[in-house]
């Protein structure tokens, strides 16, 4: 027989959607009408699924008067909110294609996303934290205040036509939101009516900018099928039903806020609960202890911010039952206390990335939870992963090489980059992640770390995440991240980035004495570096590519591989 291969395939008896998200949703929200859909705190806002579906049906009606066509393209750049909610549905239903700008975008990459697409038009907020959304659209476009709604004319901004204002002052050139709801009449209902009958599962409905850590930020383009199907098997892994409340803190612009949170709901007629615009643990805690939620999403960050609130204890959270901490790899430790202290028996862990739409992988509520906080479980039904060494050959299980996607879920590429798409996508179909991985006997994955923050000291392969597993155990460590520096000796060393627990204090002697004899001697790390913070994407990534760059420069390093 000779050794298993590295292959798994998701077989499930549960069939995939060949719906578009418009009649989904709307079957969905006959089937629930009264039932609630949709909590918003920070606004007020308490929608049943028969209540959003006429304000997404006003809203859609709304877009139509706009001489937008199916296949145009419609930016959103806001921190969650009710708007983003319906837009999300609405331009389904209008077969328009949303584009997600992230809310931490400055002039620079919002000209880029705007332009790369051809956005003709963007529903924007008017601030968030420090970003003036407003004033740095009217940067990107003076032409604006003396332009008539839809007639934009920007020489930076070609493509653009309406934009559309979430707050409720008067803007010059742009139409209001509230506006825009009450825009559409008879004729554009009917029009709404038959596009639903001519709109394709296939067809493009959603690009999510990805950056990496050069280059500009790729436009991954995803389907109807592709989003729609995998928020139903994260539903489906969570087990919801329309009695839960899901708690998302997570940001809308991304695929765990969207598909994750709202068409994971959508698809079980749960109810989606948004605590905030941004993340705050504080508001997080309030909200799934006063709307008694079943479920909280977040990354692994997010989770130690809240565990570690000075008013956690006040809380009763005793209603949660699951959620999916996902984004960035999982530390076992953080989950065992998430399970202890905040009563997520049923707790999911997800893997996977933008262009897969996005998971893959996530482990199972019944799994065992040494299963559960120690992989990310197991194939999503519908889907194949394959494990394969840099010749591109499968792997025996058990050992570690890049991670192949292939199915329903992959993309349809990225917007308008074909060479870029075929780098990441092969003649298979198989997307390449970029992801180091083992799948073992019984088909349970665990990501070892990325393909580049592989570090090999002395010809040795050492896996960070292993070492920030390790390093976790300390009782002093809140929160540990290991990158790989250059040495000249051994070519690379380790370097460990350490936030220690409020008042706790530590050397790096001291560290060192914790791996001695317990971590082979070529994983301990040379360097320790003690921080408040680690540089983060605003999805509550880690930027190691920066920490890098930071080490070497603060340790008079000689720069040998690059991020």
């Amino acid at each position: 027989m000779g050794l298993q291969q590295s292959y798994v395939h998701g077989v499930s008896d549960t069939t995939l959607t060949g719906e578009t998200i418009g009649r989904f949703f709307d079957r969905a929200c006959a089937q629930w009408a009264d039932r609630p859909a949709l909590v918003v705190r920070h606004q007020d806002i308490r929608l049943t699924y028969g209540e959003l579906q006429r304000e997404v049906d006003r809203l859609t009606a709304g877009l139509l008067t706009l001489d937008l066509e199916p296949g145009d393209r419609i930016g959103i750049w806001s921190p969650n909110n009710s708007e983003w909610v319906l837009t999300q549905f609405a331009t389904a239903k209008a077969g328009l294609i949303l584009v997600n700008v992230n809310p931490a975008y400055r002039l620079v990459e919002l000209e880029f996303a705007l332009n790369k697409v051809g956005c003709k038009a963007l529903i924007l907020a008017e601030r968030f934290k420090s970003s003036d959304y407003l004033g740095m659209l009217r940067e990107l476009a003076p032409e604006l205040p003396q332009a008539e709604p839809g007639q934009l004319q920007a020489a930076r901004l070609p493509a653009l036509r309406w934009v559309v204002s979430l707050g409720a002052g008067e803007q010059p050139g742009a139409i209001r939101f509230a506006e825009l709801l009450k825009r559409g009449g008879t004729a554009e209902r009917e029009r709404l009516a038959a596009l639903a009958g001519l709109l394709q599962f296939d067809e493009p409905i959603n690009v999510q900018f990805t950056s990496g850590t050069t280059g500009n930020p790729k436009g991954a383009t995803l389907s109807h099928h592709n989003i729609l199907n995998n928020g139903f098997f994260v539903g489906e892994a969570m087990r919801l039903t329309d009695r839960d409340k899901i708690c998302i803190p997570v940001p809308l612009y991304h695929c765990f806020g969207m598909v994750l949170g709202n068409l994971a709901c959508v698809t079980h007629g749960a109810c989606m609960v948004f605590p905030g615009e941004g993340f705050d643990a504080l508001a997080t805690l309030e909200t799934v202890a006063a709307e008694r939620c079943t479920g909280l999403h977040g990354v692994p960050t997010m989770f130690i911010a809240e565990l570690d609130h000075p008013d956690f204890a006040r809380f009763d959270l005793s209603s949660l039952r699951t959620g999916i901490m996902a984004g960035s790899p999982c530390p076992i430790e953080v989950m065992k206390r998430v399970v202890a202290r905040m009563h997520m028996s049923e707790v999911t862990i997800a893997y996977g990335m933008t262009e897969t739409s996005p998971v893959s992988f996530q482990s199972s509520t019944d799994d065992p939870l040494e299963r559960r906080v120690g992989t990310i479980g197991r194939v999503h039904p519908h889907l194949e992963v394959k494990i394969v060494d840099p010749e591109g050959r499968i792997v025996p299980t058990g050992t570690p090489g890049e991670l192949l996607t292939r199915g329903y879920a992959v993309m349809l590429g990225y917007w308008d980059d074909a060479e870029r798409t075929h780098e990441a996508i092969d003649a298979a179909r198989w997307m390449h992640t970029g992801d180091l991985a083992t799948i073992d006997a019984e088909g349970y994955c665990n990501i070892v770390g990325r393909i580049k923050d592989l570090v090999i000291r002395g010809g040795e392969n050492v896996y960070p995440r292993e070492v920030e597993e390790f390093l976790y155990r300390h009782p002093k460590i809140q929160d540990v991240q290991v990158i790989g520096v250059p040495d000249e000796r051994y070519g690379e060393e380790l370097c460990a980035w350490i936030r220690l627990r409020q008042g706790e204090s530590a050397t790096g002697e001291e560290m060192i004495e914790f791996c001695r004899g317990q971590i082979a001697h070529y994983k301990v790390p040379r360097y320790y570096k003690f921080v408040d913070d680690f540089p983060m994407t605003v999805t509550g990534k880690v930027q190691k590519f920066v920490m890098r760059e930071q080490t070497i420069a603060e340790l008079g390093l000689k720069s040998g591989k690059t991020a």
